[in-house]
């Protein structure tokens, strides 16, 4: 199976001014290319070749992982947000958020918190275990959640590229101003309860 970069469900400048038409260019038209055509390479005539990527991820470790899971985790950051999405959690989603972290303020403040602290390059994650409960995750290079048998519900990225040409160091303005573009309709799709 040969993976392909899906097209974004957006205009390249459509997410501006939060992530530039530059930085989406760069991140995902340049960077994740990288990664998924790194990841075709890796896997031809091996085991994995047939492997779905969520497998690859959960089964693989070194170069081959770590090309996996930063495709996959690329396109998972990507798809999460729209310029005009549903700004808010509802529903059950909502009221998970609501019981586990006290408000739908306080958990962005400690989402926010999880990626303004965590120490070079990663993700922060918010994940459900197989109960439905949340989970808040930092997690460095490559980490995905997965490999712990959470399920990724949202995730920002702290890698320097995805925010420096359009905020230099100011991650935490990044992390604050990611909210905007965040489509919580899509969040809640993946929470499913």
């Amino acid at each position: 199976m040969k993976f392909t970069q899906p097209k974004l469900p957006y205009a390249p400048d459509a997410l501006a001014p939060v992530i530039s038409q530059t930085t989406v260019e760069y991140h995902y038209g340049k960077h994740e290319k990288t990664y998924v055509d790194t990841l075709n390479s890796l896997i031809e005539g091996t085991e994995y070749a047939d492997m779905p990527l969520e497998k690859i991820i959960t089964s693989s470790s070194g170069k081959l992982f770590n090309n996996a899971s930063q495709a996959w985790n690329h396109i998972f950051y990507f798809f999460q947000f729209a310029p005009d999405g549903q700004k808010e959690p509802g529903g059950a989603l909502l009221a998970k958020i609501e019981e586990t972290f006290g408000s739908f303020d306080d958990f962005r403040k400690q989402f926010e918190t999880a990626g303004a602290t965590l120490f070079g390059s990663g993700w922060v994650w918010l994940s459900a275990d197989d109960k439905g409960s949340l989970i808040i995750s930092q997690g460095p290079n490559a980490s995905n959640p997965m490999t712990q048998g959470l399920r990724p519900l949202l995730v920002f990225d702290v890698w320097e590229h995805a925010y420096y040409l359009d905020w230099q160091n100011r991650r935490a303005d990044y992390l604050h101003r990611l909210w905007d573009i965040v489509d919580w309709s899509v969040v809640e799709m993946r929470y499913g309860l």
